[in-house]
């Protein structure tokens, strides 16, 4: 995997693809480490950091805390070290890295972090999906500092991006039950019952309006969606959810 002088970094994708397809996270991990190594010991900086920003995202969804943060800091570190500090491929690595911090309870501390990544999104991605991810992801941070009327203002936007682009009904599922959350805190569940009403059935039409795309991301998403609806007392609901992931996990 290795071309003169660099990691072919679509060949370690598609093998990091093809791991996390099956759930095989600690497999995942020891192969994003492993070429982690080689990009270091050959001085491929570049790789090095795309690297380091799927390491941190498995470690977060992995709840390792300590070296999500690590792994953070050094994708920093090299995007200052490349001299790539006001493109695209920063901006990934600032939202990915604030996504880290709100995702261990440092929201205060992702905020810079978020608003480095909408500068530049915003002057180059104004419609892509990319940009409606970091309004999500911005407005959960939010949230969690108490700034909820911010908060939904960058939901709404990040709906209003995914409804443009085929095939993210699934991230805007995610969206509006990130939206009934966030009225939960704001009002309570008792005066926020018909915000949060509104929000859960209308994920519920998106992920059912999706069925056909039975993908990995789809399963993902329900996997990932069907706790929510559980909670919010959507129980059969919840149910189906799982049977459609279980579904595409098995077939995979």
């Amino acid at each position: 995997m290795v071309e003169n002088g660099k990691i072919s970094s679509q060949r370690v994708i598609q093998k990091l693809d093809e791991l996390l397809s099956r759930n095989d996270y600690s497999s995942a991990k020891a192969h994003l480490l492993y070429w982690l190594k080689e990009a270091n010991g050959i001085g491929d900086l570049k790789n090095a950091l795309l690297l380091n920003n799927e390491l941190m995202g498995l470690c977060r969804k992995l709840l390792q805390k300590e070296e999500a943060l690590s792994f953070a800091e050094n994708a920093l570190g090299l995007v200052n070290k490349l001299g790539i500090e006001e493109n695209v491929g920063a901006a990934t690595t600032y939202l990915n890295c604030a996504t880290v911090y709100k995702a261990f309870e440092m929201a205060d501390r992702s905020m810079p972090l978020f608003e480095k990544a909408k500068e530049i999104y915003e002057k180059n991605l104004s419609k892509d999906d990319r940009l409606g991810g970091l309004y999500n992801n911005m407005a959960l941070a939010l949230v969690d500092l108490k700034r909820y009327d911010e908060a939904n203002d960058f939901y709404k936007k990040a709906i209003s991006i995914m409804k443009k682009i085929y095939g993210k009904e699934p991230e805007q599922a995610i969206t509006y039950l990130n939206m009934a959350t966030a009225a939960e805190m704001q009002y309570g569940l008792e005066e926020g019952e018909k915000i949060i009403s509104a929000c859960v059935e209308r994920a519920m039409e998106l992920l059912d309006s999706c069925q056909n795309q039975a993908d990995g991301n789809y399963a993902f998403v329900c996997e990932k969606c069907a706790t929510v609806f559980g909670y919010y007392g959507y129980f059969a609901y919840q149910n189906e959810l799982k049977k459609r992931y279980e579904r595409i996990y098995e077939g995979s």
